[in-house]
């Protein structure tokens, strides 16, 4: 398999426009963290992004940042950090589930709209990129949105190539708005909740005005013994001792939360950003479901009615984390029934390449949607050079 590796966006405009006038297939990577992701690749070459980095542009005062589509997420983010802001989202790094190596890239970032526990309270990965610049499958450079977040009309390319898995086209660009850090961060922690009441619990804390940024579910055994029901509040540390006393006393019925702080905290909230609790063993299928969150508990236990599965909350019960066997279809049977029956949808994040290959990775479009997709992926690629096959088969 060849590859290449431009350099600037001028380079990649040519090197798109000789594959697609032999109609070769590219698989777009960028640090190459997250390459079990999707459907097993169908191409002939790659087309890297990594050579693309860079600091484009950062007005700290204007809380907006822009980035080559190559440039090291941990660069981005130490940069925003030393001068005492953050990506609001939370985004997460999957190299232990996948045991890769390398760098996670900004880029990458907003290619599969990666977002983490802070999701139910700043939005995903696709609320703060504001602008984007990407060569679509003509090898023409394209420029959409800014520096300011504005109303826009007709079709919004910046949300669009957000989540597209680099299936239409090559991002060399991103700019995403930021925010200040929160001047303090503290836990609230109940253990020995079964899953309906640990969800009731976080819907009472996430329907009272107390804001929580973080609500997970840790049932026993993941992770750790005993069931722990995690909800996080940011802020500023007077807000903060406030809103803890209240939300003992929303909490009550439930029980007596602890607090934790500090690295500790830090740390928790990385595993379940990164879903490490089901990274072991390795081999297993992991599957990430969205659902209502009142629904989040049943989807978990009509899965594991029928197959052996593990599993824990995030979104407050409304993202489940769920690892099942890899043989046969690595539950896919049972998850989609589950998932058809309660609402939502599910995505295979890891299986061998085969199980991938067989079944779907992504939730099933009706066929309506498919056409639109398949319409989208025609005007922006109309080679269908990109990513062939990486979301659904023929798009």
């Amino acid at each position: 398999m060849g590859g290449h590796e431009p350099e600037t966006e001028a380079e990649a405009c040519e090197r798109v426009r000789a594959a697609a006038a032999k109609a070769e297939r590219l698989r777009i990577v960028g640090g190459g963290t997250k390459a079990g992701l999707g459907r097993p690749a169908q191409d002939e070459a790659t087309l890297s992004a990594r050579g693309l980095t860079g600091i484009t542009l950062y007005e700290p005062a204007e809380m907006v940042i822009g980035a080559r589509a190559g440039t090291p997420l941990s660069e981005v983010e130490a940069l925003l950090a030393s001068r005492g802001q953050m990506l609001t989202f939370e985004p997460a790094d999957y190299r232990g589930l996948y045991g890769t190596t390398g760098e996670p890239t900004i880029g990458a970032v907003a290619a599969i709209n990666n977002s983490g526990p802070r999701r139910i309270n700043a939005g995903a990965a696709r609320d703060s990129l504001i602008g984007v610049r990407f060569v679509n499958g003509k090898g023409e450079a394209i420029k959409s949105g800014g520096r300011v977040m504005k109303n826009v009309t007709g079709l919004d390319l910046v949300k669009l190539m957000a989540g597209a898995h680099g299936t239409l086209g090559l991002l060399t660009e991103v700019i995403f708005k930021v925010l200040p850090v929160n001047e303090r961060v503290a836990t609230l922690v109940l253990t020995g909740l079964d899953d309906a009441r640990a969800v009731e619990a976080l819907a009472a804390a996430l329907g009272s005005p107390f804001e929580l940024t973080g609500a997970a579910h840790l049932p026993a055994g993941i992770g750790g013994g005993e069931a722990r029901t995690l909800m996080r509040l940011e802020g500023f540390s007077d807000s903060i001792a406030y809103r803890i006393g209240e939300l003992k006393r929303v909490l009550k019925r439930h029980g007596a939360p602890g607090v934790i702080e500090g690295e500790e905290g830090a740390a928790l909230w990385r595993a379940v950003r990164d879903a490490a609790p089901l990274a072991e063993p390795p081999g297993e299928a992991l599957w990430r479901i969205s659902t209502a969150p009142s629904k989040g508990p049943a989807v978990a236990a009509a899965i594991g009615a029928r197959c052996p599965a593990r599993w824990f909350y995030d979104w407050g019960g409304g993202l489940i984390w769920l690892a099942t066997p890899a043989a046969g279809d690595a539950g896919a049977g049972a998850v989609r029934d589950a998932v058809r029956a309660h609402g939502g949808h599910a995505t295979l994040v890891r299986a061998p390449d085969a199980v991938r290959a067989a079944v779907p990775v992504f939730e099933p479009q009706a066929e309506a949607l498919m056409r639109i997709s398949a319409g989208i992926k025609a005007a922006h690629d109309p080679a269908a050079i990109f990513n062939p096959g990486r979301m659904y088969p023929g798009v």
